[in-house]
C-alpha cells in the first residue's frame, strides 16, 4: 500500500496534515487517499480493486490523488480499509548460521498462530545490504523483526518511527527488543574457566558492528577483575567455522590457556584448527562459545557453550510486533535466561 521503493516521494503541494501523517507511517493508505480526494474510502477500495465499478470522473480523481501520494497497488496487501497486509518481516545477518534457525522458528510459530505471513530477507553480514533489503520490504510489511541486525542507531530508529519495529540481540533506546541476560551467562562460564585453574584467556570477538559481543566482553572485563583473570580480545571476526580457523595463529601468540568464542561457529573453526596443529582440546587449550547451536555437541570434544533461547526470542519478538499492531504500548522484555552447558572442549589447566 506504498510506493514501490518503500520511500514517501510525495507532492510539494499536499495538505501539511496528510504529507505529515504518511512520512510518519512511511506509506499512505486508502484513508489517504480518500481525504485528499473526497470521497469515502471504501469508493477508493473499488476504485484500486476493480477498475470500472464507479464513475470515470471519480476514478480519475482517486488515481490522481493516489498519484500525489505515491501510492502503488500492493497485491500482498488483503486488507485495503486498513493498509494491513497480514506480512510480517524478520531480517537476519546470516541465513546459514545455526543461531538463526531457531529463532526463524519461534518467529514462524507465534506469526502463524495469529494468522499472519512471515517473510524472511538476510543481510550477509552487510549493514548496507540490510538497509536495502528492509527497504524494500516496508511497504510490504506490517512490522519488522531485526535480528542481530547490524544497522546503526540512527538507521533503525528511522525505521521504527515508519513501521512497528522489535529487535533481537540489539538495544536501541526507543526501540522495543529481546536480549539474553549476557550477565549471568559471561559469569558462569568464566567461574567455570576459573574454577578449572585458568588465569589468562583470549576472547575471539564477533563482527565489528555486533552489539551482544561488545556487551559480552565488557561483561568478561568486570568479571576478570573480580576473579583475577588476564582477559584479551582478539577480533573482529567472521562469526564462522571460517572465520575460527583463521583466528587460531593470533590466539596462540596470546598464549592463552581458554578461548572464549563470540558464536559456536567461531568456536568449532578454533578446534578444528588446533587439531589440524596437533593441539588438543582441552588438555593443551580450553575452547567454550555461546548460544548452543545444533551440532555443538556432535563435534569432538562436545563443545562447552552459554545456552540461548532461540526459539523464545523469535517467538516473543514476533508477539511484541503483533501487540504494538493491536493498539497496545510498546512491550517491554525481561531477559531471556541464559544457562552455561558444560562439555569436554573445558578442562583443568595442564599441571594446574
Amino acid at each position: 500500500m506504498t510506493d514501490d521503493a518503500g520511500s514517501t516521494r510525495l507532492d510539494a503541494d499536499l495538505p501539511p496534515e496528510i504529507a505529515a501523517r504518511v512520512r510518519r507511517r512511511g506509506a499512505a493508505t486508502i484513508y489517504d487517499i480518500a481525504e485528499l480526494a473526497g470521497v469515502n474510502p471504501s469508493t477508493v477500495s473499488r476504485a484500486l480493486s476493480k477498475p470500472g465499478r464507479i464513475s470515470a470522473p471519480t476514478e480519475a480523481k482517486i488515481r490522481a490523488a493516489a498519484e500525489r501520494l505515491n501510492f502503488r497497488f500492493n497485491p500482498m496487501a488483503r486488507a485495503l480499509p486498513t493498509g494491513r497486509s497480514h506480512t510480517l518481516a524478520l531480517v537476519v545477518a546470516d541465513i546459514t548460521n545455526p543461531v538463526v534457525f531457531g529463532i526463524v522458528r519461534g518467529a514462524e510459530m507465534a506469526a502463524s498462530a495469529a494468522g499472519y505471513t512471515l517473510v524472511i530477507a538476510e543481510s550477509q553480514e552487510s549493514g548496507e545490504t540490510e538497509a536495502e533489503a528492509t527497504e524494500r520490504l516496508m511497504p510490504s510489511v506490517d512490522g519488522v523483526v531485526l535480528a542481530t541486525t547490524r544497522l546503526s542507531d540512527e538507521r533503525i530508529v528511522d525505521i521504527a518511527e515508519r513501521k512497528p519495529v522489535v529487535l533481537i540481540n540489539r538495544a536501541v533506546e526507543g526501540v522495543p527488543g529481546v536480549l539474553p541476560d549476557v550477565n549471568s551467562g559471561v559469569d558462569a562460564l568464566l567461574e567455570h574457566l576459573a574454577g578449572l585453574g585458568h588465569r589468562s584467556l583470549v576472547y575471539l570477538s564477533g563482527p565489528a558492528t555486533s552489539w551482544i559481543s561488545d556487551r559480552r566482553f565488557a561483561r568478561m572485563m568486570e568479571v576478570s577483575e573480580r576473579l583475577g583473570l588476564a582477559v584479551v580480545e582478539v577480533g573482529p571476526n567472521a562469526p564462522t567455522i571460517e572465520g575460527g580457523r583463521a583466528a587460531l595463529r593470533r590466539v596462540l601468540a596470546a598464549k592463552p590457556s581458554a578461548v572464549v568464542a563470540f558464536n559456536d561457529l567461531i568456536a568449532i573453526g578454533v578446534m578444528q584448527a588446533a587439531a589440524a596443529q596437533g593441539i588438543v582440546v582441552p588438555d593443551e587449550l580450553s575452547v567454550a562459545g555461546f548460544d548452543d547451536i545444533f551440532g555443538s555437541e556432535l563435534i569432538t570434544p562436545p563443545l562447552t557453550t552459554v545456552r540461548a533461547q532461540l526459539v523464545t526470542a523469535g517467538e516473543r519478538a514476533v508477539q511484541g510486533l503483533l501487540a504494538t499492531l493491536s493498539g497496545e504500548e510498546g512491550p517491554s522484555y525481561d531477559p531471556l535466561e541464559t544457562t552455561l552447558v558444560v562439555r569436554g572442549s573445558t578442562g583443568a589447566v595442564a599441571g594446574g
